[in-house]
Order: C-alpha cells, then sequence, then structure tokens
C-alpha cells in the first residue's frame, strides 16, 4: 500500500479532519471508521507534547496519518510532534519564502536541518538505525505552508517552489479576517484562493483546504484542492448529538416515553 506522503504527493483525493480534544480516542475511533488522516491543533486546542504522544500512537493503532498544526515554525516545535510519530506538519502563517525554507529545513534531515534521534517512535525506540530512520522520514514526513496572510499572495510562485515543502493549507478563515471581509464567499478571498490553486497547480504541489461538507468540496476539487478537512473531532461531536436530538424529538415532545 501507499504511504499517505506518495498519496498526498500523487495528489489522491484524501478526507481528515482536525482533533481538538487531547486524548487517543478520537484518533482511533476516526481511523477505524475510515478516515485517510487527522489533523491535531495544537495553534488553538489545549494540546502538548504528552497528549500529541498519546494521539499519535491511537493513530498508529487504527492505521491512519496523524498530522500536526504547530502552534508556531519553530524548529523545536516541529521537531518534537515529528519525535512523537506525527506523519507530518502544517506550519501557519507562512508569508514568506524565509519562513518556508525555515518550517522545510527544520521537518528534514537531508537538506535540512532536524535534529537526529532514533530513540522515540518515529524510529521505532532505537530499533531503526541512523541511516534508515533518515531516508524513512525523508520519504514519509509532509510538510505543509498555511497560506492565510495577504502578504503570502505575492510571493505564493516563490513559497511553492521552496524544496522540502510538500503542499499547502490554504487558510479561508484568517484570510478572510486580515482581508476584511464579510464572509470567507466573498469575492475577494474567493479570487484569492483561486490564486493560491491556481499557483500550486502550476508548481505541481497539492493543496488542502478545509470546506463544510461534499458540495463545497466538489467546487475546490475543480479547482484543483485534493486533500479535504471536514469539520473536528469537537464538531461530529456535536452534529452527532444535535441529530440525536432531532431524531428523538417525537418522543420527547410526546412526554415521557411508557415502561415496557
Amino acid at each position: 500500500m501507499k504511504s499517505f506522503a506518495e498519496r498526498f504527493r500523487g495528489g489522491d483525493v484524501l478526507l481528515g479532519t482536525f482533533i481538538k480534544t487531547p486524548t487517543s480516542h478520537a484518533s482511533e475511533i476516526l481511523g477505524d471508521a475510515g478516515l485517510d488522516f487527522i489533523v491535531v491543533d495544537q495553534e488553538h486546542a489545549p494540546i502538548g507534547r504528552g497528549a500529541i504522544d498519546q494521539i499519535m500512537l491511537g493513530c498508529r493503532a487504527a492505521g491512519i496519518a496523524g498530522l500536526v498544526r504547530v502552534p508556531s515554525p519553530g524548529a523545536s516545535e516541529i521537531l518534537s510532534v515529528l519525535d512523537c510519530g506525527a506523519t507530518g506538519v502544517l506550519v501557519p502563517h507562512v508569508a514568506s519564502v524565509e519562513r518556508a525554507r525555515a518550517m522545510a529545513a527544520a521537518a528534514r534531515y537531508r537538506g535540512g536541518h532536524r535534529g537526529f534521534s532514533n530513540s522515540p517512535r518515529a524510529g521505532r525506540y532505537g530499533v531503526t538505525g541512523m541511516h534508515d530512520h533518515i531516508a524513512q522520514q525523508d520519504r514519509d514526513t509532509v510538510a505543509l505552508a498555511m497560506i492565510e496572510d495577504p502578504e503570502a499572495l505575492d510571493v505564493i510562485d516563490e513559497i511553492l517552489a521552496v524544496e522540502g515543502l510538500d503542499g499547502i493549507f490554504i487558510g479561508r478563515g484568517d484570510l478572510t479576517v486580515s482581508m476584511g471581509a464579510t464572509s470567507a464567499n466573498a469575492p475577494e478571498v474567493q479570487e484569492a484562493v483561486a490564486r493560491i490553486l491556481a499557483a500550486a497547480g502550476k508548481a505541481g504541489k497539492p493543496a488542502c483546504v478545509m470546506v463544510g461538507g461534499i458540495d463545497d468540496a466538489r467546487g475546490f476539487r475543480e479547482a484543483g484542492a485534493s486533500a479535504f478537512i471536514v469539520s473536528s473531532d469537537q464538531g461530529l461531536m456535536r452534529l452527532g448529538a444535535m441529530r440525536l436530538l432531532k431524531d428523538f424529538a417525537p418522543l420527547t415532545d410526546a412526554g415521557t416515553v411508557p415502561a415496557q
């Protein structure tokens, strides 16, 4: 079977969701359900290294790729999650070529400056030899730049040309806010997203985007996106609870259910 990195770089259609709760259970459940990947949200959720370690264990148990949206592009933050066994990283606010180069270098051994250790989970606790570990990690780790600032649009072609950068995630929410737009569907945001997707297609690098549902995803797929994030573990749980309440409304509205 192809690895997640091979599938992502090859433009396969992939489906995932964000993880915002510090537990391995969600990654196990979502992997067992058949999703392709999860993205642990360290930027906007209370998730530390200990929780990352447990979530990545859950990912491996369920056979689902575990990516992490790190809180900053620092080399130590990237190294920490990769050592725990993350399949890749999403780095926020990559609005310059310099930042793109720094994040790519932090995620790579060859051609980069990732700190070496094969003693954590990523190196099977020392079982994988040095050279095999380096080769495997450089081959199977994905590094995604989050394009979510208007400044990035001026250098989007140069960002996408950075060696070691596997693809991009389009942050429509931050783009909307930073552009002062009324919504993600505002013409100026749609134009910016189209420009980013066109640049990714020209560079031959895949694009990931968060969507509200299948209709939203179809439009982005036609525009060139191949990886889709839908909701989060919290959002999916809320939707499930709302559906449950709706399904049971006829009974609750009628009063107490008679004892059998």
